[in-house]
């Protein structure tokens, strides 16, 4: 099995066309054709991690966190992140990172929140804009059915709950081949006017590459008329954070308390009591405190995430509950969730849960 095998898995549950634009993400270390003689999953890529997956004989990185962020113009051991690179790179270990990606799907990181928590009804919070493609193209009216059913196939008609949808035109296409064309049908020089039908499907933009492959290996004109736009429809299914609810309300103390007890943590940073039940949850893992207005305009009651700074807890208004629990508190599971993926797939193979704390953060 190569590296190849084990991030194409993962890119199925993370596309990387759903990260943000800002991360790095992907294969960061190492090359996508070495055989894989283990894997670690861990939240961070540290030295300490390196030398985990050396003991454990991985040489194969999957983090949730980059280790290489932005730009590196020197790589001499200077600081953390340059001692790792070279450290992994001197031991032949790849590394691989989710971040965003994972962070921006439905049964990602946000949802593993939910889960421990136990929240139901669970929707995307901030639902993600500019990842959803339409294709336009004409086929003649004979070919159209088999078509469809290939780019179906491929991925695209998913919409929702629903899927092979497409919309369908019967028109007449017009066209003249030049010198040295090869018309399917007619022939070069004359003009044509052929009943065609105008399929448009939707697809999400990392399928693009199959979609587009679908569409060249079915079609049976020598140039195929096609048009892809991107929309600016919000993917429900895709998105930052989520929104649940507990099947019983709590008192506030009671759900901070809570709270505190399911992320394992020495401290919850909270905004104002309101003297109010908790039922509805949002939440979102790592920095979050961009989602809180989104949270307060769909009404919960309380929001948990990290890295609130001092003002933005004056973004409650008295609204709002708002929890931070600490970056890698809220994150912390999110190395299970990888493992638990990778297992079964990879049953057989070391797939190895990091037993090292990356937490930065030490409490008194």
């Amino acid at each position: 099995m190569q590296i190849k095998d084990v991030t194409d898995y993962i890119e199925k549950l993370a596309p990387l066309a759903y990260a943000e634009d800002f991360d790095n993400v992907g294969l960061l270390i190492g090359d996508y054709n070495t055989k894989v003689t283990g894997v670690l999953v861990t939240l961070d890529t540290l030295e300490e991690t390196v030398d985990e997956a050396i003991t454990n004989n991985c040489n194969l990185i999957v983090s949730f966190h980059p280790i290489v962020f932005s730009g590196l113009k020197k790589i001499n051991g200077n600081n953390y992140v340059e001692r790792v690179v070279l450290k992994a790179i001197q031991n032949n270990i790849a590394i691989y990172a989710t971040h965003t990606a994972l962070d921006n799907v439905n049964n990602g990181v946000s949802a593993k929140m939910c889960e421990v928590l136990g929240l139901q009804n669970c929707k995307t919070l901030i639902p993600k804009k500019g990842i959803i493609k339409k294709l336009t193209t004409y086929v003649p009216i004979a070919e159209a059915e088999k078509l469809r059913t290939k780019l179906f196939n491929a991925g695209a008609g998913s919409i929702g709950n629903y899927d092979n949808c497409s919309f369908n035109i019967e028109g007449k296409g017009s066209y003249r081949g030049g010198e040295n064309s090869n018309p399917t049908i007619g022939e070069k020089g004359k003009f044509i006017l052929e009943k065609e039908t105008c399929i448009s499907v939707t697809f999400d933009s990392y399928l693009e590459g199959k979609i587009l492959k679908a569409l060249f290996d079915f079609h049976s004109y020598e140039e195929v008329a096609y048009e892809i736009i991107t929309l600016n429809n919000s993917n429900q299914n895709v998105g930052m954070g989520m929104l649940g609810e507990l099947a019983n309300p709590m008192n506030e103390k009671e759900f901070l308390t809570f709270v505190k007890k399911i992320f394992k943590t020495d401290c919850v940073r909270h905004s104002e009591l309101l003297d109010k039940p908790i039922k509805k949850i949002a939440v979102l893992g790592g920095s979050g405190s961009f989602a809180i207005k989104n949270a307060m305009r769909l009404k919960a009651d309380a929001y948990i995430s990290a890295d609130f700074k001092y003002h933005e807890f004056f973004k409650a208004e008295k609204r709002i509950l708002l929890a931070d629990v600490g970056h890698y508190e809220s994150e912390q599971f999110t190395k299970n969730l990888l493992s638990d993926y990778l297992r079964k797939k990879f049953s057989t193979f070391a797939i190895i849960l990091s037993e090292k704390s990356t937490n930065p953060i030490h409490y008194i």
